[in-house]
């Protein structure tokens, strides 16, 4: 997993800052936001982040990595 821009599987990129730890666990944490809305942040742990699920019958991933280029456009 790496800092960069990921696109949900429902349409919307995301930007991930940073990861973080968990204090008591160390359990890793990816801090992102929304593209377009900078200001509100989100975690998540890596271990969601980065899985794969079921959409229309198909195996798919939640956030497929894009780019990691920090000011690139997209959407």
């Amino acid at each position: 997993m790496k800092l960069g821009i990921y696109k949900h599987f429902k349409g919307d990129y995301y930007k991930i800052i940073s990861f973080a730890l968990h204090s008591e666990t160390e359990e890793v944490f990816a801090v992102y936001h929304k593209l377009d809305n900078p200001d509100k942040l989100w975690i998540r742990p890596l271990s969601m982040f980065n899985n794969v699920l079921e959409h229309n019958n198909e195996k798919i991933e939640r956030f497929k990595f894009i780019t990691n280029e920090q000011n690139k456009n997209i959407g």
